[in-house]
């Protein structure tokens, strides 16, 4: 029998009709959501639950930021889509604030990560011919993640995500993270380029250590190769930096950027040095939908809106009550190993296989967070999280950790 909700929507035809029409690719919760308001979100049957995902760190404005619809309503009523054959006022304006905030040279825009990530491998391969046609292998981390597409899930280093897709990619090694000795043996002549994430949020919320990440870029100096920070979930305020090379004091030279960017509508990015972003010439890459006028205006208004209302220092001020409170959960319970993380992207790891159900007991209880395999539970709230959030956020886990 189909649950009917107050609102009309027949719940469990919606799930049935996703049964049918959409391809399985997701384990989907069975909750349908129909409205967004800051921290919040409100179920097909009206239930309230506090939002500690933000959508996998896409709405960092959380939902439905006034100012946010206000600019993609006004754009959408003026122009939403011309190719890239012609110029466009929004796309320049976004390309200067990026460039400016970031320090790189230039930017290409595109809609999601994935993109973002396959821009870069395909510009450090063409930047590198001019050094040689030997030099094009791509040294990745264990346990990273960069995205689905064939070339972007081959750079990824988690085995499960390239299983029934290979043959894949030529041209990438796997190393493991925040060893500097493995990268070193593995680069060689034909390396042009290291790829890494600042802080592996896929596999768990891992930082790289200083040395680490500091190591990489003086290896890519040494080697004439380029260094590639995937930030497309750290990126734009996430860590309580604008980026999260910022607190390792490296500079690379390509930096990749999606989710947060647009506030929740679909936009990517790759930056690059002016040098390095040379070797793109007319022809050599390009994405119909990219830097469309109405993705660029959402973009502009999610960098003032963040600036305006000071979310970055928000991010690292609130994410570290996040860890205090949560490493006060800790010492009063055996099951919790480790809480780790930068700024409002924090993982709980436990002392036993319950991430699952924790996260499903949370979630019944109102509150959402997101299971990593079998024992770590991500939070990645929106930037706008306050104290008392947190606070109903941790009551919520306790409980649940209880209850699980």
């Amino acid at each position: 029998m189909s649950t009917t909700a107050k609102n009309g929507i027949e719940i469990q035809s919606v799930i049935a009709m996703d049964a049918e029409y959409v391809m399985h690719t997701f384990n989907r919760q069975r909750v349908v959501f129909v409205r967004g308001k800051g921290m919040k979100l409100w179920d097909a049957e009206g239930k309230e639950y506090l939002d500690f995902l933000a959508g996998i760190a896409v709405n960092g404005l959380g939902h439905c930021h006034p100012d946010l619809v206000s600019a993609i309503g006004g754009q959408a009523g003026e122009l939403m889509h011309v190719c890239n054959l012609y110029y466009v006022t929004q796309q320049p304006m976004l390309a200067k604030r990026l460039v400016e905030l970031s320090g790189m040279g230039k930017a290409f825009f595109c809609n999601s990560g994935a993109e973002a990530n396959e821009t870069a491998i395909k510009l450090a391969r063409k930047w590198a011919k001019q050094t040689g046609p030997e030099k094009y292998e791509i040294i990745c981390a264990e346990g990273s993640f960069h995205g689905r597409t064939l070339a972007a899930v081959t750079a990824t280093g988690q085995p499960k995500y390239h299983e029934g897709f290979e043959p894949l990619v030529p041209g990438f090694k796997h190393v493991p993270f925040n060893d500097l000795s493995a990268l070193d043996a593995a680069a060689g002549d034909s390396t042009c380029a290291v790829m890494l994430e600042p802080i592996q949020g896929e596999s768990g919320v891992h930082p790289a250590t200083q040395d680490y990440l500091a190591g990489a870029r003086s290896l890519c100096d040494r080697l004439g190769a380029l260094l590639i920070l995937d930030e497309v979930q750290t990126g734009l305020g996430r860590t309580g930096k604008w980026f999260g090379c910022q607190h390792y004091g490296v500079r690379p030279d390509i930096m990749t950027l999606a989710k947060t960017l647009g506030g929740g509508f679909p936009i990517g990015a790759c930056l690059a040095t002016d040098e390095v972003a040379k070797a793109f010439v007319p022809g050599s890459h390009a994405s119909t939908f990219g830097g469309n006028p109405l993705a660029c205006a959402a973009a502009l208004a999610t960098l003032d809106i963040m600036e305006r209302e000071k979310l970055v220092e928000n991010s690292a001020e609130i994410g570290a009550y996040l860890k205090e409170r949560l490493i006060e959960l800790q010492s009063r319970r055996d099951d919790i190993a480790e809480v780790r993380g930068v700024g409002l992207m924090v993982a709980v790891e436990f002392s036993r296989e319950c991430a699952v159900d924790v996260a499903a007991e949370c979630l019944r209880r109102g509150l959402i967070v997101n299971p990593i395999g079998r024992s770590i539970v991500r939070m990645l709230p929106p930037l706008i999280v306050k104290r008392d959030d947190v606070d109903a956020a941790v009551a919520i886990l306790s409980d649940s950790l209880s209850g699980a």
